[in-house]
C-alpha cells in the first residue's frame, strides 16, 4: 500500500507540473541569446577536408535567417517567389511540411530575414514588411496577426525588418519603430497590446533585443537608429538612452550582457561601448569605448572575460578585454563574418564562405580547422546554429548540417 501511495503521489505531482520545457521559447543566437551554445565534447580539430557533412536541404529559397529546434523538428524561414514560408524539417533533413506566412521582402537583398520563434504549439514570425504572425507551429494555421506599420505606427528600414521577436512567459516584445509605439509588449496568445514605449521615436535598427534578468527587474535592451535603449520589461518605462549613431543607422547586433555590464556595438567604424548597470538597471555608467571591433552584422561572443568577433571597416578578427576594452589581438587570416561559441571554441563563418574552428584564447587567433561552404547561393550572412553536436549553416537556399561532436 505504501508503494502504491507513493506512485500515485508522484503521478499527481507530474500531472500538476507546468510544461515549462514545452513552453520555453526558442531564441535567436542560442538558448541564452548570446551566441554561446551548451554543446560539449566537440571536436577540437577538424580533418583536412573539414567536418563531415551529414546532410543538406536545398529548397529553402533565398534568405538570411537561421534554423531553430523545437517539437523534435527543425524550423527555418525561406522565400519562394515573393512569398515567405516556414519549412519544417526532420532531424535527418527531410521536408515534413511547409506553409506560407505572407509576402516576404523582395527588394534589395531579397529573402527571408527573421528567424521563427516557437513556444509550445505557437510559432511567431515577423516578415520584412512588418507583418507579425502567430501560427500553429506544425499545422501553419493562423492564430492572430498584427501589422506593425498600421497597428503601431511603425516604420520600415532601408533593407527591411530583420528583427527576431523576443518572448518571455506570456509576453512578447518587438520594435515597430513608431513615434508612439517605438517598442511594444504584446500578449503572446492574443496579440493584445500590454505596453508601449516611445523611446526616442526612432526607426528600428535591424537588431533583436536582449532580455536581461537583473536582481531588481527584467531589463529589455535594444538599439534603434541612433540610440541604445534600456526599458523596464514589465512596464515599458524608458530607464535610459545612450546616443550611438552610425552612417546608415544599422545596429544589427544583439547586445551582450555579463557581470552587470552590457555591451552595445555596431559597424561602419562606430564600434561599441560597455555600460555598467545598477542592480535595478536604472543607472548606467559608461565603462569604456572601443571602435576597432565594429561588427556590422556578425555579432560577437563573451567567453571568460573576453569578447571575440570581427570588424567591418577594420575587417580583422579581434579579442577585446571585457574589463578594459583593450584589444588583445587582431588577425586577418580569414574574412570578417559571424562568430558563435561552444566548449571553449569559436566557430567563425566569414563573408567569403570560410568556416573556421578557432581556440577561444585571448593571446592568439589559433585556427584548429577550416573548410569552405560551397553549397548554396548569395551572401554568407546567416548566423550558424548548434544543436546536439551538429553545426548548421544556412547559405541562401541551402541548409547544411555538419557533425562536430567527438
Amino acid at each position: 500500500m505504501k508503494i502504491t501511495s507513493i506512485l500515485l503521489f508522484c503521478m499527481t505531482i507530474h500531472l500538476c507540473l507546468p510544461e515549462t520545457a514545452a513552453q520555453e521559447a526558442t531564441r535567436w543566437r542560442g538558448p541564452s541569446g548570446n551566441g554561446t551554445y551548451p554543446d560539449n565534447n566537440l571536436l577540437h580539430s577538424w580533418p583536412s577536408a573539414g567536418p563531415e557533412v551529414l546532410w543538406h536541404f536545398d529548397e529553402l529559397g533565398p534568405g538570411y535567417s537561421s534554423p531553430v529546434f523545437a517539437r523534435g523538428n527543425i524550423y527555418v524561414s525561406g522565400m519562394i517567389e515573393h512569398t515567405g514560408y516556414i519549412f519544417i524539417l526532420s532531424q535527418e533533413g527531410k521536408l515534413i511540411n511547409k506553409y506560407p506566412y505572407g509576402p516576404e521582402y523582395f527588394e534589395s537583398y531579397p529573402g527571408s530575414r527573421s528567424t521563427p520563434v516557437i513556444a509550445g504549439e505557437q510559432l511567431y514570425m515577423l516578415n520584412g514588411y512588418g507583418r507579425l504572425v502567430c501560427m500553429h507551429a506544425d499545422k501553419g494555421t493562423t492564430i492572430w496577426t498584427k501589422e506593425l506599420f498600421k497597428d503601431f505606427d511603425g516604420r520600415n528600414t532601408d533593407w527591411g525588418i530583420t528583427e527576431t521577436v523576443v518572448i518571455d512567459g506570456d509576453m512578447f516584445y518587438c520594435c515597430p519603430g513608431g513615434i508612439v509605439h517605438n517598442v511594444v509588449a504584446l500578449d503572446r496568445y492574443t496579440g493584445k497590446l500590454i505596453w508601449k514605449c516611445n523611446g526616442k521615436g526612432e526607426i528600428p535598427a535591424y537588431n533583436t533585443p536582449l532580455l536581461i534578468n537583473l536582481p531588481a527587474r527584467k531589463l529589455l535592451v535594444t538599439m534603434m537608429a541612433s540610440h541604445s535603449l534600456g526599458i523596464d520589461a514589465r512596464t515599458g518605462e524608458l530607464l535610459w538612452a545612450q546616443h550611438q549613431p552610425n552612417q546608415w543607422s544599422v545596429h544589427a547586433n544583439t547586445p551582450i550582457y555579463a557581470d552587470h555590464g552590457v555591451y552595445c556595438f555596431s559597424g561602419y567604424g562606430q564600434g561599441g561601448f560597455k555600460l555598467n548597470l545598477s542592480d535595478d538597471g536604472k543607472i548606467v555608467k559608461k565603462s569604456w569605448t572601443n571602435k576597432s571591433l565594429d561588427s556590422r552584422i556578425g555579432g560577437a561572443v563573451f567567453i571568460n572575460g573576453y569578447i571575440y568577433g570581427s570588424g567591418d571597416q577594420d575587417r580583422s578578427w579581434q579579442c577585446i578585454d571585457w574589463k578594459t576594452g583593450n584589444q588583445m589581438y587582431s588577425s586577418a587570416e580569414i574574412g570578417n563574418g559571424v562568430a558563435i561559441s561552444a566548449d571553449g571554441l569559436l566557430f567563425c563563418y566569414s563573408q567569403r564562405g570560410e568556416l573556421v574552428l578557432v581556440k577561444a584564447d585571448p593571446v592568439q587567433f589559433k585556427i584548429l580547422g577550416r573548410t569552405t561552404v560551397n553549397l548554396g547561393s548569395g551572401q554568407h550572412w546567416a548566423h550558424p546554429v548548434m544543436n546536439n553536436g551538429r553545426l548548421f549553416i544556412r547559405h541562401g537556399n541551402v541548409l547544411i548540417a555538419y557533425r562536430i561532436s567527438a
